[in-house]
């Protein structure tokens, strides 16, 4: 497998020179809820390509809160944003933000989460693909028995291209009858509590009788390892994605099988560069990378999707060669000598 570092390189060629376009402008972001951990990360990067092409960022964090977001993003346009990057809380309700941002000539990048709507820059990471490379992860270690199914926000679209991509992998050993998903549950936010206590719920449902855990993100993973824990079921199989430090801390102790790493670092960056060039009157096909992509619902839309990697015991040593997590917070706790990045 070749190095992070090398991949993080050839997804940032998807980013497009803006130093020409920058002069005054202003990129207003708006957070649907700035407390995970993943996101001041992206946010350290946005800030980074923002001020690289001369560009001023100004923020928000709706704070869990779709009607606050809509407020917030009038305050962004108020406040002279001439470009906007959205995480979205819930795709389905900011529809007229996007409305208020067209009306005033005001581009849009959807970061991350899918806004249905040709109007918006649709930025993020091969989402089905994640959801394939974590089921890939669990079936290998666990490929027959009872499974939990532990999804996304039912208000993020990722949610389901997620659990489509796992769908595709689990099908042929749930026709054999090797895997039987017993349980699966939305988790409201993202919210590891929520996940937690989804798990729980489960657990007891099911006599604890089961085998691995597909969770869709590290938040939700926190979640599950920590009713697993409870009931002394940890090191069985479980999944996230994001290569948070907590989730590839765990990875490295075994509670956690497999985070799919999703450069937080490519992505902001990527997202500074193109706002500010849509911003400068650049053409949303004209931004490198950009292909035409058709959602579920049929909208067609501009958009750039960056390749995620899938990070095991096996390639620990990776994130810490891409500088993206330090040995000593990746092994803090490990003892096993297995675990070849931590001797």
């Amino acid at each position: 497998m070749k190095k992070l570092t090398v991949v993080a390189a050839a997804i940032l060629s998807a980013a497009v020179s803006t130093a020409s376009y920058s002069a005054e402008l202003i990129v207003g972001v708006s957070w649907s809820n700035f407390q995970e951990e993943r996101w001041k990360t992206d946010e350290a990067a946005i800030k980074a390509a923002l001020e690289a092409a001369g560009a001023t960022y100004i923020s928000s964090d709706a704070q869990s809160s779709s009607s606050k977001q809509l407020s917030d993003i009038e305050s962004l346009i108020s406040r002279g944003a001439n470009a906007l990057i959205v995480l979205a809380q819930d795709a389905s309700a900011v529809g007229p933000a996007v409305d208020a941002a067209s009306d005033e000539g005001i581009p849009v990048v959807a970061y991350d989460r899918l806004i249905e709507d040709s109007r918006a820059y649709y930025l993020t990471f091969d989402n089905v693909e994640v959801g394939r490379m974590q089921a890939r992860a669990v079936l290998a270690l666990q490929p027959k028995g009872n499974y939990v199914m532990i999804k996304g926000s039912p208000t993020d679209p990722n949610a389901d291209f997620l659990r489509g991509g796992q769908q595709e992998v689990l099908q042929a050993a749930i026709d054999a009858g090797d895997i039987t998903i017993v349980a699966e549950a939305y988790t409201d936010g993202w919210l590891p509590a929520n996940a937690q206590r989804n798990m729980e719920q489960i657990l007891t449902a099911e006599d604890n009788n089961v085998d691995a855990v597909v969770a869709s993100n590290d938040g939700t993973a926190g979640g599950v390892v920590a009713a697993l824990t409870a009931q002394g079921l940890e090191g069985i199989p479980v999944s996230g994605q994001d290569g948070d430090h907590a989730a590839l801390n765990r990875v490295a102790m075994g509670t956690q099988s497999v985070s799919v790493w999703k450069d937080a670092r490519a992505l902001g960056k990527a997202a500074g560069e193109i706002a500010v060039a849509l911003a400068g009157g650049a053409d949303m096909m004209s931004v490198d990378g950009t292909m035409s992509w058709t959602s579920p619902a049929g909208t067609v839309m501009n958009a750039t999707f960056l390749a995620p990697v899938p990070v095991t015991r096996g390639n620990l040593n990776d994130v810490v060669d891409a500088g993206w997590i330090a040995k000593d917070a990746l092994c803090a706790g490990v003892t096993d000598a297995a675990v070849a990045a931590c001797n």
